[in-house]
């Protein structure tokens, strides 16, 4: 059936910005302390991440102009490379993609509210993620008003908070935010190589756009200016947040700790009122849960449509949601919210999203090669520059992890084997 365009290109906007703002800015920072204990090489390394994450959308942004259909990288990699490899993006990004992000989402849920409620923070995380996906579920026009008000309300208490913690004189012990001599050493330090995918994961989200494609109005124009724009929004709050973040936490309290907002918020706002923003920030993430949970069965959805062996998937209900789809994705989040580390995830869903990302910007390159004349209504600026940025630097932090934590890495690829299974299940079912 052909999907319902209902997301204009504001609501495209906030699917991106919604995706991109979660876990990663709130949670990260501590353990990039850890390793990176300078101010401004941390900044830094958060405007790396925008720059970079720019030069990601700049690509996709041509990809999806070039060749509009919802399914994100395993409609890109099927099309540019080949079909199999393709489908194994398409397991990554159901996966690892949303999956996991939402099962990050949804335990740095459970650790905010934990601060606030006597409740444990993994029952926290599996109600926030079983409600969710119920909504997601049931009803397609639901589903997108949660998202967009969830999502307007993330970015004004963010804002706010940033507004306050900035008004505020610097916190004693905190790291100093100006260049100093010690800088370019903590840049060229092996941390901050790692660290990068830390920063990586907590701009991903950046192509969210490129999922929903078929239900974008106006795509071609639409699904472009949407993953520009929302990256650009993102980079700028990502910014304020670190700063804040920066200037509110005393150096030795922040250093790998996950709750790194609500750390901030005591101080600025006091111990009860640290409480109370905590609380805030506990349903924001409602929003980074809902998009990635509105954008992730579409993947599902797509494979459903191109494979026999999937078709159940792509069945709509009668209020237009991908129930099947839906509620398989949301099982696989639960699965990792019941069994997974926080660090451990999130390095084994970092280095796996960026590998693929750094497949699919490389198909920017073999498609100008290959079909030169391909109608191209958005194309990258000062290419090939931005898409050899995202693959030198993406590789780059890619080694330095391997290198690093070895563990996360094998699970990576423990996990890209049974997708290759899949993607041989696949074809047999064809």
């Amino acid at each position: 059936m052909d999907s319902i365009r209902f997301i204009d290109q504001r609501t495209a906007i906030l699917i991106v910005v919604a995706n991109m703002v979660g876990t990663g800015v709130f949670t990260t920072l501590g353990l990039q302390a850890a390793g990176i204990p300078d101010g401004a090489a941390l900044l830094l390394l958060w405007l790396m991440g925008g720059v970079i994450a720019l030069c990601g959308a700049l690509s996709y942004a041509e990809l999806a102009a070039a060749l509009p259909r919802s399914g994100g990288e395993y409609h890109f990699l099927s099309r540019v490379f080949h079909p199999l490899l393709g489908q194994l993006a398409g397991w990554v990004s159901v996966t690892v993609g949303f999956a996991a992000p939402v099962a990050l989402a949804a335990m740095a849920m459970g650790h905010y509210g934990a601060t606030v409620v006597p409740v444990a923070p993994a029952a926290i995380a599996v109600t926030a993620l079983i409600l969710i996906t119920a909504v997601h579920a049931f009803d397609l026009g639901l589903g997108r008003r949660v998202q967009i008000v969830a999502t307007w309300l993330k970015i004004l208490v963010i804002l706010l908070f940033c507004g306050l913690g900035l008004s505020l004189p610097t916190t004693p012990g905190s790291l100093a935010v100006l260049p100093s001599g010690a800088t370019l050493d903590a840049v060229l330090s092996a941390p901050f190589a790692v660290s990068l995918i830390y920063v990586a994961y907590a701009y991903s989200g950046w192509n969210a756009a490129a999922y929903v494609v078929d239900e974008v109005q106006e795509p071609r124009r639409a699904v472009p200016r949407a993953l520009l724009l929302g990256t650009s929004v993102v980079t700028l709050l990502y910014l304020l947040l670190n700063l804040t973040f920066l200037r509110t936490i005393e150096y030795q309290a922040l250093i790998g700790r996950v709750e790194v907002g609500a750390l901030s918020a005591e101080t600025i706002f006091g111990s009860l009122g640290g409480h109370l923003m905590s609380l805030v920030l506990t349903l924001l993430l409602v929003s980074t849960i809902s998009a990635m949970v509105l954008a992730g069965p579409r993947v599902l959805e797509r494979i459903g449509e191109d494979l026999p062996l999937f078709r159940p998937l792509s069945v709509r209900n009668r209020r237009g949601a991908p129930t099947r789809a839906v509620v398989l994705h949301g099982g696989l989040a639960l699965a990792m919210v019941l069994t997974g580390s926080f660090e451990g995830v999130l390095s084994f869903a970092g280095f796996t999203l960026t590998l693929f990302a750094v497949l699919t910007v490389a198909g920017v390159l073999h498609l100008r090669r290959r079909e030169p004349d391909l109608p191209r209504p958005f194309r990258v600026p000062w290419y090939p520059l931005p898409p050899l940025v995202f693959i030198f630097v993406s590789l780059a932090s890619l080694a330095f992890l391997a290198q690093e934590r070895p563990a996360p890495v094998l699970l990576a690829c423990l996990s890209l084997w049974l997708g290759w299974l899949f993607v041989r299940a696949s074809d047999r079912g064809t």
